[in-house]
């Protein structure tokens, strides 16, 4: 059932790890670097609970989700083959609009789907079972242009944009995967039909666009209690993984090769290094969110949650004191848990305070709780970079730590209904 979710998180780490070097290898600067980020959160606020409401009132012979989620790798895949070769910032930028306007369709449809699968006292293990296939894809996402290199390829070699040979063959890779394991996922595991009784209470509500708006309008009039606390864990916890994905290279260019500047070989190996703890600590999670569904059930996902920022936070504070390479691995244990446990445990306490019949929306709007704190952290971290943090990207990842540590104290306000605790803890 996850096989898809490979595909689709390889596209995420694809961004995560190169966006930020694409961006400055065509010439932007590093204090802009959060807006011309801002695609994702758009695109996800706009996307995401639309396509979301329209999947749960969606009655095709092929399901509800399904045509959501492949329409949206087809186009995640082909612009993975454009990105790489943008010839201007221009370009990249709104190839990302696309890609992220892609990802997001193939998103919510993917995660309720899993919900509708599942019974709810086995939620935690399909979750965390997506989790680790997210941690697995990124691993390799992170990891696919240091591999290039120890087959043989050269890291210095670049296009004409000054996008290294090694980023664009490892786009070239994702595009083949979004599309091939979504289809895998599809003919696998394809969707459990509607009873009968569930399509005549669908074709008996409105459908068109109106009628989904004001579904989603609804769903946040009535949203549960649990699920408005989870707003505070977000906001913390996605502006601070928003700062350490789009800085964490330059704080590593500057610590472990003294530069600043992308078009240097200290900045590409940088770029390679990141890599390589990013692997790691994605390796970490897979592993992790697999471990973790005993601890899961036992003790609840939000407890559970809240260590795991915790350890994300503080080892991420430790980064910018760390001036050796093998060293930098050590911090990516405590990003990993975090990481892991970002992708699985929230949906967990989610799905288990929401009505089944509206996941797909409930799931939308949860992903307006990601974001809308992107945006705000794209709209003012560059506003602070410079007087605030000095214009050091080692500062923003210490911003980033404290950040994880104020989600974690957010997580433990949250109350899961009592009714549904079997399922989490």
């Amino acid at each position: 059932m996850n096989v898809g979710f490979l595909g689709l998180q390889f596209s995420f780490g694809l961004q995560q790890s190169n966006m930020s070097p694409i961006y400055s290898y065509l010439g932007a600067d590093e204090a802009s670097l959060p807006l011309l980020a801002l695609a994702g959160p758009v695109t996800g606020l706009l996307v995401q609970p639309i396509v979301g409401a329209m999947s749960d009132r969606t009655t095709s012979r092929w399901g509800r989700r399904t045509p959501y989620f492949f329409i949206g790798a087809v186009l995640c895949s082909l612009s993975l083959l454009a990105m790489p070769y943008s010839s201007a910032l221009w370009m990249a930028a709104s190839l990302l609009w696309i890609l992220d306007a892609a990802n997001n369709i193939t998103m919510e449809p993917y995660r309720a789907y899993v919900s509708d699968r599942l019974p709810k006292d086995q939620h935690a293990l399909g979750y965390l079972t997506q989790s680790a296939f997210t941690g697995l894809a990124q691993t390799l996402s992170y990891l696919a242009p240091s591999i290039m290199v120890w087959m043989g390829m050269n890291k210095d070699a670049v296009g004409g944009n000054h996008i290294p040979q090694i980023t664009q063959v490892a786009f070239i890779i994702g595009a083949l995967l979004s599309a091939s394991t979504i289809v895998w996922s599809i003919w696998k595991v394809p969707e459990l039909p509607l009873s009968s009784q569930e399509i005549a209470a669908l074709k008996v509500k409105q459908q068109g666009w109106l009628s989904t708006l004001k579904e989603i309008v609804d769903a946040i009039k009535d949203m549960p209690q649990a699920m408005r606390q989870l707003a505070w864990m977000k906001l913390f916890q996605w502006y601070a993984m928003m700062c350490y994905w789009q800085y964490v290279t330059y704080a590593i260019a500057r610590n472990l090769f003294d530069t600043s500047d992308p078009t240097s070989t200290g900045f590409r190996d940088a770029v390679l290094v990141n890599g390589q703890i990013g692997g790691f600590y994605n390796a970490v999670a897979f592993v992790a969110a697999l471990a973790m569904v005993p601890f899961t059930r036992r003790w609840g996902a939000g407890k559970m949650h809240a260590l795991c920022l915790v350890a994300a936070g503080l080892c991420m504070m430790t980064i910018p004191q760390i001036h050796n390479q093998a060293l930098l691995f050590l911090p990516m244990i405590g990003v990993g848990l975090g990481w892991a446990s970002i992708m699985g445990n929230p949906y967990v306490m989610l799905a288990s305070s929401i009505p089944a019949e509206r996941t797909g929306v409930y799931m939308g709007i949860f992903n307006m709780f990601i974001v809308i704190p992107m945006l705000i952290q794209g709209v003012t971290l560059p506003l602070i970079y410079h007087p605030i943090l000095g214009g050091d990207p080692r500062n923003v990842l210490v911003l980033a730590g404290g950040l994880l540590v104020l989600a974690a104290l957010a997580t433990l306000r949250v109350k899961v209904p009592a009714d549904n605790k079997a399922s989490t803890a």
